[in-house]
């Protein structure tokens, strides 16, 4: 039987702009980040191994519930969800809620508007990465002129805080080059469960990669998208969050910000995930449009619902 994950494949145009970043650790305006491909052809390359039947495609869904509080729902049944597929609804054939390990990678923004709010900032980061649990996985990426990887995958919380200690602010923001990095490390990962978590006060002006190359990069990548927006809500990263099935959360003041490590931390953690086998014709390189529904509870608060948005089809 055949996984696919939502979401994954690289575009082959973007095989030109990703390696040296793996080598080097950073991207800068000298040496642009290539992609190393096998023989072949790129998009089977970038294909992640799977289980084959080639009668049957299974798509998993990751899905994240949430109350007005912010706080993660955890007891729903299969039944109360409802997946459509370019508008065609799919029967759910998997349901799992799970508590699960991630491997987490850190995109820490520290260009010189961060200058007066690196300390606070990485107070409440350090807060994030002491509520870990075993399997977990993380990799810390700054970047300011440049996006410099801190070092590879570590499952030591205090490694990370022994990072984040010599951050320094300065510089520009290059931040769309710190997605591609963080992308491009994730492929890596051990876990499932794969997220980017962005921490930013603005929006990008210093990178190679334009916002169309990292919107495809990150749609055909299998991660999702978090992101705290310190006092403004950069617009790529709340797309990109909604269509990962992440999210943004904006901290007006850096008082806010341990509350909203605290929020995201538990929801990062906490999803369902709903697989089903897709009725739709094969064919490949489709982007395919994935609707989650939910049956709100009677006479509560609406709950919130996010989920991956769509994928790219293989069918090979």
């Amino acid at each position: 039987m055949k996984f696919l994950r939502v979401g994954f494949l690289f575009f082959a145009a973007l095989g030109g702009t990703i390696a040296s970043l793996a080598g080097r650790g950073d991207v800068g305006p000298e040496q642009e980040p290539r992609i190393a491909t096998k023989s072949g052809s790129n998009r089977a390359a970038m294909r992640p191994a799977a289980i084959l039947r080639h009668d049957v495609r299974v798509v998993l869904v990751p899905v994240t519930v949430t109350d007005t509080l912010d706080r993660p729902i955890t007891d729903l049944s299969q039944d109360r969800f409802r997946i459509l597929e370019d508008g065609v609804e799919q029967k759910i054939s998997s349901f799992i809620s799970e508590d699960a390990p991630v491997s987490l990678g850190l995109l820490f923004d520290s260009s010189g508007s961060m200058k007066n709010r690196i300390v606070a900032s990485v107070a409440a980061i350090k807060q994030f990465f002491q509520t870990t649990i075993p399997g977990d996985e993380f990799f810390v990426i700054q970047f300011s002129d440049q996006a410099r990887l801190l070092g590879g995958f570590t499952s030591d919380p205090e490694e990370i805080q022994r990072r984040l200690g010599f951050v320094q602010a300065g510089g520009w923001t290059a931040l769309l080059d710190a997605v591609a990095l963080g992308s491009h490390k994730m492929k890596s990962a051990v876990n499932r469960s794969r997220v980017l978590l962005i921490l930013s006060d603005g929006a990008d002006n210093n990178s190679r990669f334009s916002e169309s190359e990292v919107r495809n990069l990150v749609l055909e990548s299998d991660l999702r998208i978090y992101a705290i927006g310190l006092y403004q809500r950069p617009r790529l990263l709340q797309q990109l969050a909604e269509e990962t099935g992440g999210r943004l959360l904006l901290a007006r003041s850096l008082n806010d910000l341990p509350d909203v490590v605290q929020h995201l931390g538990a929801e990062i953690r906490s999803r369902y995930l709903l697989g089903y086998s897709s009725n739709n014709p094969m064919s490949e390189g489709k982007y395919r449009k994935v609707k989650v529904v939910l049956e709100q509870p009677h006479g509560s608060p609406p709950l919130r619902v996010s989920w991956r948005h769509g994928y790219y089809n293989s069918a090979e």
